[in-house]
């Protein structure tokens, strides 16, 4: 099997031939543009975005500095926010729905390496995909791991380590992350620490 097979396949993989590494540098060739643009330049910006992903929604910003592999296998729909410092490790699949928040420094991963040094003394690694429902909030400096969905609605918070599936509508935090509880009425009447919505 090729490399790019066993990537899709879940399997060990090397990136260092079948042109990955001429894809790598040209999504950074435009990671590195994007995040040498000037603030004032917002139509510039807004055009090295949609060039450096594989689909992008309408009304989406993501401020500088980004950091990807590739770009193209990365999916955001409409509405989307992040904040800087945003990692895309995106040597497969990242999905990300609608209404989607993202705060400062976050790394989304789907690649990992075999903890046995044997099985990754050429850096072999897998790829799992990773999914970001629509209307989820992700926390600053979270960090979510291969193979992860966080359902719709969901909140992740700051300095979160996501190694397992989030189920929707969940406010979830820590390392490793966990649910603590469902988002609830009362969320909708207090907005942080007892302050109430006026």
């Amino acid at each position: 099997m090729s490399e790019r097979e066993n990537i899709v396949t879940g399997k060990l993989f090397t990136d260092m031939c079948e042109g990955l590494p001429e894809e790598r540098l040209q999504a950074k060739e435009l990671a590195y543009e994007f995040n040498h643009t000037r603030p004032s330049e917002i139509e510039k910006r807004i055009k090295l975005i949609n060039e450096m992903f594989g689909s992008l929604g309408n009304n989406c910003w993501i401020e500088p500095p980004i950091n990807l592999c590739y770009g193209k296998n990365v999916s955001i729909g409409n509405n989307f926010y992040a904040n800087f410092n945003l990692s895309l490790i995106d040597d497969y699949k990242i999905t990300i729905g609608n209404n989607v928040l993202i705060a400062p420094n976050v790394t989304i991963a789907v690649t990992g390496h075999p903890v046995h040094p044997d099985l990754r003394q050429n850096g072999e690694m897998y790829a799992f995909p990773i999914t970001i429902e629509d209307f989820v909030w992700i926390g600053s400096g979270a960090i979510i791991c291969p193979g992860v969905t966080i359902g719709k609605n969901s909140v992740i918070g700051a300095g979160s380590v996501v190694t397992k599936d989030i189920p929707a509508n969940s406010i979830a935090a820590g390392n490793p992350c966990k649910v603590l509880r469902e988002i609830n009425d009362d969320d909708k009447i207090y907005y942080y620490k007892g302050l109430k919505v006026e």
